[in-house]
């Protein structure tokens, strides 16, 4: 990039006016990140991308024009969108399992990824990408893991046979960068959270307390250290956002949906869902609150009745215990700016043992609870904003409380593609 587009867009990201009108720049990929076409066997040839888009981070000691993203289990899809996607009746390629997923690059590799973005031409450039792999260099992939404790999926491969399951999968998230050049990653599936070397090396994965066992052989080192309650987690409704304090102590994680706690009916009501904090220094968690989901008819690109249609695809620290929650829908994305001060952290209560009952999921008014939910403020709604694309899971906080967002494209096979979107003019405070 020429030193004086980096140098304009330093000027421009730094003097961002607070309470002014928010606009927004879209910039698109420099070159589309493909992984070529795939065809079904008597169905629809699908041109496939790489979905870069599943979290966004910049370190502070980034330039102000790099942010890194994730990309998460590569190209799958549900048994239920079968005939649509892939042009074959569901009951043609999902024999062996009606309710499965279909993975059509089975072996794909989730991946880290540096973007450099150039505003003044509307642009990011893709420079680095960093594979996931186990501690001996063997690339990962993004199947379902041999789960018993938690539920799980099957897979299926591109002509509907069964895949094995992997413990080493990783299904990428959430995602930052320490200073030192190592990532933390939320996994959805397991769910858990990951730290991995700069070069892409897992070096340790942090499940629920129970069900380490689940991993066996997966090539790294496996700990319980979440609570064992996050097992219940809905399938495919894990861990799907990542924030880190500004000193690098303490990490921020959510669910992304309330617990299927103590069923699935109750998950899909439920407005609960879990904000945790955890401390570095101790590898142990320190603090889990309650973040209340929105209504799903305040989603105005795509209002429904289903309470489980919002959720947290993204986490931003704007300082210690302040953070950046992004709740979506498919279509429609909202910024809140939450506090943990003031809130209950419900560690290690009643809300934590399964013979509760009501559960916390089963509480959706509080008031009886005793429980103080964190507090929320809006700061973007993208349903005012027609260039704003649906689905966007990433969050980067550049210089001047300035945001970089970007949306996951889902690998294209719906002929979506990758947007990022800087916007400035936001009410945020950046800093302790």
């Amino acid at each position: 990039m020429r030193r004086a587009t980096l140098l304009a867009l330093a000027i421009t990201l730094a003097t961002a006016p607070a309470l002014a009108e928010i606009r927004i720049t879209v910039l698109h990929p420099a070159v589309t990140q493909s992984l070529g076409a795939f065809a079904f066997e008597g169905g629809k040839t699908l041109a496939l991308s790489i979905g870069i888009g599943s979290a966004a981070f910049r370190g502070k000691n980034d330039p102000p024009d790099v942010v890194w993203t994730v990309s998460d289990r590569g190209p799958n899809i549900a048994c239920s969108d079968a005939q649509r996607v892939t042009g074959l009746a569901r009951e043609a390629i999902c024999a062996e399992a009606r309710s499965g997923r279909i993975y059509p690059l089975p072996h794909y590799a989730p991946s880290i990824y540096r973007l450099v973005l150039d505003a003044e031409r509307g642009l990011f450039h893709v420079t680095d990408v960093i594979a996931l792999k186990t501690l001996d260099g063997r690339p990962i992939n993004g199947l379902p893991n041999p789960l018993t404790v938690a539920t799980t999926e099957i897979a299926l491969d591109g002509r509907g046979r069964k895949l094995s399951q992997t413990a080493s999968a990783i299904d990428a998230e959430g995602l930052i960068r320490l200073s030192d050049g190592t990532f933390w990653i939320g996994d959805e599936n397991g769910p858990s959270i990951v730290h991995v070397a700069a070069d892409g090396r897992i070096l340790l994965r942090i499940v629920p307390e129970g069900t380490s066992k689940d991993y066996a052989g997966a090539g790294y080192p496996v700990l319980e250290r979440l609570p064992a309650i996050l097992a219940k987690r809905q399938t495919n409704r894990g861990i799907e956002s990542m924030a880190v304090s500004p000193d690098e102590r303490f990490l921020y994680f959510m669910l992304q949906n309330p617990l299927a706690n103590p069923d699935v009916a109750a998950y899909q009501q439920a407005k609960n869902t879990r904000v945790l904090k955890f401390d570095r220094q101790t590898l142990s968690v320190v603090g889990q609150f309650v973040y209340r989901l929105d209504d799903p008819q305040t989603f105005r690109k795509d209002p429904s009745n289903r309470q489980s249609d919002p959720r947290v695809s993204e986490l931003t620290a704007l300082g210690t215990d302040r953070l950046l929650v992004l709740e979506r829908t498919e279509g429609t994305t909202k910024l809140y700016e939450i506090a943990l001060a003031g809130a209950t952290n419900i560690l290690g209560s009643k809300w934590d043992d399964p013979a509760t009952r009501p559960t916390l999921e089963q509480s959706n008014d509080l008031a009886d609870t005793g429980i103080i939910a964190v507090s929320k403020r809006l700061v973007f709604d993208s349903a005012n904003h027609a260039e704003a694309p649906g689905k966007l899971e990433g969050v980067a906080v550049l210089p001047g409380g300035v945001l970089f967002l970007i949306n996951d494209d889902d690998f294209g096979i719906t002929g979506e593609r990758t947007v990022g979107l800087i916007v400035r003019g936001l009410d945020l405070k950046v800093g302790d």
